[in-house]
Formats: structure tokens, sequence, C-alpha cells
């Protein structure tokens, strides 16, 4: 298994997680009205049969996402019915598959021209190792290998950017995306169609032709 793999690893829901959602979701249902008080935490671990600091961990994720506020010797209280501060890992978690597919679209067109511009050596070395492996296993019928060198060739791509923001931008959505792909595509007949054109993709970038580049990726944008 490459190194680059050990971005992709889809990490379950915790506990306090699972809990967290039930609760956002009774909130956004209606069962707790803005500013009604919730129950306490006894009352919680009975409800939802889990312990004192799994329902701490979760009041806290929900305090965060600007669901609920908390008052000293009052109690927690519904803050708000929609989240205004939700940490962004846990709305990628939680977002539309198709949500997360138009951004990586999008994203990847910004990433083809920079990474054209900007990329090193180092950077072609990585993205035509991960370019191969996704042949290889396109032509090998393997399809959840075919997908995470599908996906750690594009992470490469952004990587090349050296624009922080914009991989780790494209990083988190692709992280997500990966286990969607997989009940998406039922074979590898697509990427191994997709091939020639990601190549030369690679081939553009290689010659920091930004123009090119970008004309590519929209072909490959517009494959099934």
């Amino acid at each position: 298994m490459m190194k680059e793999n050990a971005n992709l690893v889809i990490q379950k829901k915790s506990l306090a997680e699972e809990l967290a959602e039930q609760l956002q979701n009774q909130i956004k249902d209606g069962k707790f009205a803005v500013g009604q008080k919730l129950p306490t935490e006894p009352e919680l671990m009975r409800i939802f049969g889990v312990g004192r600091s799994t329902v701490r961990e979760a009041v806290k994720i929900l305090v965060n996402m600007g669901f609920l506020k908390v008052q000293q010797g009052a109690g927690t209280f519904v803050e708000n019915l929609t989240a205004s501060n939700e940490p962004m890992e846990q709305r990628l978690r939680r977002a539309d598959i198709h949500d997360l597919d138009e951004v990586r679209k999008i994203l990847e067109i910004a990433i083809a021209g920079r990474a054209a511009e900007r990329r090193t050596e180092q950077d072609i070395e990585k993205i035509e190792g991960f370019l191969d492996e996704r042949g290889r296993t396109a032509e090998a019928g393997q399809l959840e290998a075919c997908i995470e060198a599908d996906v750690n060739f594009h992470i490469a791509l952004a990587k090349a950017t050296h624009n922080e923001i914009l991989y780790e931008l494209y990083r988190s959505a692709a992280i997500y995306l990966r286990k969607g792909f997989e009940h998406i595509y039922v074979d590898t007949a697509c990427f191994l169609a997709s091939q020639p054109t990601h190549k030369q993709l690679v081939r553009h970038i290689i010659a920091q032709d930004a123009r090119e580049a970008l004309h590519t990726i929209n072909i490959i944008l517009q494959e099934p």
C-alpha cells in the first residue's frame, strides 16, 4: 500500500458523534425549540443508554456547531435550529455525494492550471506513479484499488499546486467522495476508458502548459 493511502482512511463515527447527530436531528425536526432547555445529563444518559462522558462530548460537539449553548448553573439550551459554526470535517461527513462531486469538479479545474505552472519533479514522480497504478488496477478490474489510485492521483495533482488551502480543501472532499464512488461505480470500465485523457493531462502538466491542462481537465470532467 502506498504512503498516500493513509490520507484516505474513512473514520467511523464515535458514540458521541452518533449521539450528537441524533440530538441535532431532533433539534432540526422541531422537537426542541430555540431557547428550550435540553434534558439533564442523567436524563440524556437514560434516554440514549450512554455514559456521562459520551453525553458531555456530544453536547460539546453541538455547542461548537452553534446548535446549543451551556449556561453555567442553569443547563443546556437550544441556541439555533441550524449549524452556525459547524466544523468542515463534520459538514463533509454528512454532505450529499452529489454536492461533494460538484465541489470536486470545481476544484479540479482550479488545480489543473496551477499544478501545470508550479509542479516540481518530485510532484511529477508521485503523479505518474498513481496514474500507472490507476491504469494497472483498471485493466485488472480491481475496482476498489482503482478508485483509490484515481483519488490519490487527483490528490497528488492538488499537492502539486503548492497551495496548502487548495490542497486541503480537495483532500478533505476526496476522503468522503472515495466511499461514495464505491457505490456509484460497478466496474472499472470508465476508468479504463478515461486513462488516455488522464495521461494527456499529465503530459501537459509536465510541459507546464496550463492552457492545455485546463482544456484537458474539462474533457475529463465531461467523461462518464
